[in-house]
């Protein structure tokens, strides 16, 4: 007979595998985001056969970026009709205008792709989130960083793919970053999780109480994510004008955003044993130290101080993920949206004002001030309800 104990042990340790769907969003998240993140390996690229100058890099990567502030508009959308059909639909779009952006030849059509990007990215993430979380009753740290691993592969990978490819054969060969893609969008139909839509007779968004933790999580988001882009942006840039290759400049985006992986996974396990407000200080404090680090190195150090700093600034992610959905506790898919795509937009927007500094002869002003901005968000944590850093509901007030 088996004794309680030993039963208990067993349900714990068998509790909540890992859904097998997980692997398929996981997948779909990796190609969706390196469609919609290679830009950065290839901006010298892009912006010589442009004719542009240097400072409209932050201008391409805004228009890239700003289409997923829509992020908590889709996300209200999603959970009203429930199903799959946005990731599916994001998937497609991102996919496709990734493809165009080599064959573009004037400024206008290329941000016009960038802004189709955006939009797909925005339609895809809170749907596919919400899926994610609804696999699980518990451990949703852990499984919401093995997800966003496929956005981070996907945005390391890529540019470095589409940087071979230009060298290679060109710029008007990116479209064959749309084969895994095209080929993966049937299989959704039937891995993707479908969602119940949301009777419009449910709780309403409880604004006035919302209020104070989404402006923090804005903020804080919102600086990280002008970090990442940032550093996307400006790292090929400030290799490029050393002497730098195509091929070398996106290898570091690679390193920083493949290694962060770690810090994703990291944060997730320590989300869950120890809490959000420390991932959230320590990825703060860690990511402000490592930027001037990274504009500051040399040869082998270069790659070894952007592995670091990828898994600094990727350790509160799901961390951040999961407060905005329990900041909505009426709409998690907003919630995913406001921690990600909106935040997203106001890092884009940041971005392009840091970029009109740029100059052929420095470029280091910018890292310095995400350096900053980074360790001032450090405080942030330490003003979120109580209720949202335990991780047990919604926060009031």
């Amino acid at each position: 007979m088996t004794s309680p104990t030993v039963e208990i042990q067993s349900q714990t340790r068998f509790e909540n595998p890992v859904d097998k769907r997980l692997f398929g969003l996981t997948w779909a998240h990796l190609l969706n985001d390196g469609a919609a993140n290679y830009l950065p390996g290839i901006l010298p690229a892009v912006l010589i056969s442009l004719h542009e100058p240097l400072h409209m890099a932050g201008v391409l990567t805004a228009s890239l970026i700003i289409g997923q502030a829509l992020q908590p508009l889709m996300g209200f959308i999603a959970d009203r009709i429930g199903g799959r059909s946005l990731v599916i639909l994001g998937l497609c779009a991102s996919t496709t205008g990734g493809a165009l952006v080599g064959v573009a030849n004037q400024l206008w059509v290329v941000i016009g792709l960038l802004l189709l990007i955006g939009v797909g990215s925005a339609l895809f993430h809170p749907q596919a989130l919400a899926s994610v979380r609804s696999m699980v009753q518990s451990r949703h740290g852990l499984n919401t960083a093995l997800f966003l691993v496929g956005g981070e592969l996907g945005r390391g990978i890529w540019p470095s793919i589409a940087s071979f490819i230009v060298v290679h054969l060109g710029l008007v060969s990116l479209w064959m970053i749309a084969i895994p893609g095209a080929i993966t969008v049937p299989f959704l139909f039937r891995f993707a999780p479908k969602l119940p839509a949301k009777k419009s007779r449910g709780a309403a968004i409880e604004w006035s109480t919302h209020t104070r933790p989404l402006a923090l999580l804005v903020t804080y988001s919102g600086i990280r994510a002008f970090a990442t882009f940032g550093l996307a942006t400006f790292i090929p840039i400030l290799w490029h004008l050393h002497g730098g290759t195509l091929v070398g400049g996106a290898s570091i985006i690679t390193t920083m955003l493949v290694v962060g992986v770690i810090g994703n996974l990291g944060g997730g396990q320590l989300t869950d044993r120890i809490g959000r407000k420390p991932v959230l200080v320590l990825s703060a404090v860690a990511t402000a130290i490592a930027i001037p680090v990274v504009s500051h190195t040399f040869g082998i150090w270069t790659w070894i101080s952007a592995a670091l700093l990828g898994i600094a600034i990727f350790l509160s992610t799901s961390t951040a993920v999961l407060i905005g959905q329990d900041t909505f506790p009426e709409n998690r898919s907003m919630g995913s949206g406001v921690a990600l795509g909106f935040s997203n937009g106001i890092g884009a927007v940041l971005v392009l004002v840091v970029g009109f500094w740029v100059t052929n002869s420095d470029v280091g002003i910018v890292f310095w001030v995400m350096a900053i901005a980074s360790l001032l968000t450090a405080v942030l944590p330490f003003m979120f309800p109580k209720v949202l850093l335990e991780g047990t509901g919604s926060a009031h007030g």
